[in-house]
């Protein structure tokens, strides 16, 4: 990775990303469901946004529920790879919370029937390979219509990995699948070619392995908004911040600091522990072939401090700038310990 950073010039390119200002945009519907939740409890607030999934408390587990969007231009240009993609950024969900997914249903629109069958193709794909039940959908395919796909998923998790047990001095930890490639030149990492079915949901079990076992507090994919803008949202939930320190990030050999937390992989989380278990969870993704070192630190200042070399720099202030929205500073979250149900 590059040794000579300028950090403040870096934090202000990555704060200004189309992918970090598309996640802002979520303040709006926060707006419009965070007004209702004030007399709710944690065990209610599972099932509401903030997490990557819905969280719906059924007896002894949980049922976790999904959807995700594809860019119309990315379905447009790559259909079988936008079906592919759909379904695991959905399984990525599911994973972060500690679950199995099980099931998925998808809603497309187009105006090719060729490209329909691919978009169709690479879902059906996916599922075989992350062993899930394509139940059905909607489909329109008509002349005019534009090129738009949504994917929604299903599944269980007996302890969740909820940003509802982000506290301070938990240590953060990334994870991320190194045997992999750059999409073009895009911001892409893929981890999932020419890697057997049996490989690919071994690796993805470790989390949900670890929420059982109490050895994670929460979970967070690391998405479009990269390294930095997807521990915002694992923060923001609490309103807790963090120290992050850039040298200690999992990276492929040589990588461009720049371009790497940007990354958006095919496999990636972000996930806050106590201090004790850290050497078995690193050995767990070891285990698998993973990548995870421990990279900071959450605290209660609400801002997220980054720290390269001798340099440090603050890239977000969660008190004076919202991110999504999504926080609950309202409920007293000490009062549960983390993966305690209500009932």
């Amino acid at each position: 990775m590059t040794d000579v950073v300028d950090l403040p010039a870096l934090l202000e390119t990555l704060r200004n990303t189309p992918a970090m200002r598309s996640k802002q945009a979520i303040q709006q519907p926060a707006a419009v469901i965070g007004s209702a939740t004030q007399a709710l409890t944690r065990e209610q607030l599972y099932a509401l946004p903030g997490d990557d999934t819905a969280a719906i408390a059924c007896g002894d587990h949980f049922q976790l529920l999904a959807i995700e969007g594809m860019l119309p231009a990315f379905v447009e240009a790559a259909p079988w790879f936008a079906g592919w993609s759909a379904v695991m950024a959905n399984v990525s969900d599911i994973t972060a919370m500690g679950g199995r997914a099980t099931a998925l249903v998808n809603a497309y629109w187009h105006h090719d029937d060729a490209a329909a069958q691919q978009l169709l193709a690479g879902i059906r794909a996916a599922c075989e390979a992350y062993g899930l039940l394509l139940a059905g959908g909607h489909t329109s395919l008509t002349a005019g219509n534009p090129a738009a796909l949504a994917v929604a998923i299903t599944g269980i998790a007996r302890k969740i990995l909820s940003t509802l047990h982000v506290g301070p001095g938990q240590i953060i930890a990334m994870a991320v699948d190194l045997e992999g490639r750059w999409h073009a030149d895009s911001t892409y990492w893929k981890a999932f070619e020419g890697i057997p079915a049996e490989r690919l949901r071994s690796k993805l079990d470790v989390l949900p392995r670890l929420a059982e076992a109490e050895r994670l507090h929460a979970a967070k994919d690391i998405s479009n908004a990269g390294v930095l803008g997807s521990l915002l949202m694992l923060l923001e939930t609490t309103g807790c911040g963090a120290t992050v320190d850039l040298s200690a990030l999992p990276c492929p050999a040589d990588a461009d600091l720049a371009r790497w937390l940007q990354v958006f992989p095919s496999y990636g989380f972000l996930m806050t522990l106590d201090e004790r278990h850290w050497p078995q969870v690193q050995s767990a993704f070891a285990f698998e072939g993973v990548r995870c070192e421990r990279i900071g630190q959450v605290n209660a200042s609400g801002t997220l401090r980054v720290q390269s070399g001798a340099q440090h720099g603050d890239f977000w202030n969660l008190r004076e700038q919202p991110f999504t929205g999504f926080s609950y500073p309202h409920l007293d979250l000490t009062a549960l310990k983390p993966n305690q149900q209500e009932h």
